[in-house]
């Protein structure tokens, strides 16, 4: 059955404007971006039907074309229209995160969604450097190093030179894990070790280092992981 079909009150586009965004599920956020569904199925029927084949709608940053072309009624175009949505929402969450005030990432939970926002659902480890003022203000970030899908290298005089050029006192680190484990491996707890060393010996503080997932994150400083 056609959503135009549907009473006024039970159609997503209608309920979000006087409900509000938060009140609808995924699906029906989903079918308003679709706009239409297919013969005998309804956008939000198409939408179900996604989530279901992707895993979810946090999963759709990871859908490829090749992938998405796959279910019927999905084409290019709308593909593009997605990409341009993600891209569009990861911007606005990272310009509402630095504009915010009296120390951005002042908690762990602001740091966590920042760097979720820059790297979290990506299909290839990334590890982001962000340089902070001495109230934690995010003065300049930059991806260092793109790998694989499980491994990415990066060096501590990067770390340091990236610091130094921005004049940060002060340095967060992360990188991601797309299996979705946030556990660090011994490699990250001695890569963590060593920027700590370096950093210090010309007096920048490693505030944290934080491995993010899809669905999980993890913070060397809340855990009291060594060096911290």
């Amino acid at each position: 059955m056609s959503i135009q079909s549907w009473p006024k009150h039970d159609r997503p586009r209608e309920r979000l404007i006087k409900q509000g965004a938060q009140a609808l599920s995924d699906a029906e956020l989903l079918a308003i971006f679709l706009r239409t569904g297919l013969p005998g199925k309804s956008a939000v029927d198409l939408a179900r039907e996604m989530i279901t084949k992707f895993g979810g709608l946090q999963n759709l940053n990871r859908v490829s074309l090749a992938e998405w072309v796959q279910i019927r009624g999905l084409g290019e175009a709308k593909y593009a229209q997605l990409r341009a949505c993600l891209e569009m929402a990861k911007r606005c969450l990272s310009h509402e995160l630095q504009d915010t005030p009296n120390g951005m990432l002042a908690t762990p939970d602001l740091f966590e969604q920042f760097v979720r926002a820059q790297i979290g659902l990506s299909e290839i480890e990334n590890f982001l450097v962000i340089a902070l003022d001495s109230q934690l203000k995010v003065l300049d970030h930059k991806i260092l190093s793109s790998g694989t899908v499980n491994k990415t290298v990066v060096f501590p005089r990067e770390v340091l030179k990236f610091a130094i050029q921005t004049n940060a006192p002060r340095i967060m680190v992360a990188h991601n894990h797309p299996s979705d484990c946030c556990t660090p491996s011994s490699a990250d707890d001695r890569l963590t070790r060593e920027l700590s060393s370096a950093l210090a010996l010309v007096d920048i503080e490693l505030v944290d280092h934080f491995v993010v997932g899809p669905n999980c994150g993890y913070s060397y400083r809340l855990h009291n992981r060594p060096p911290f």
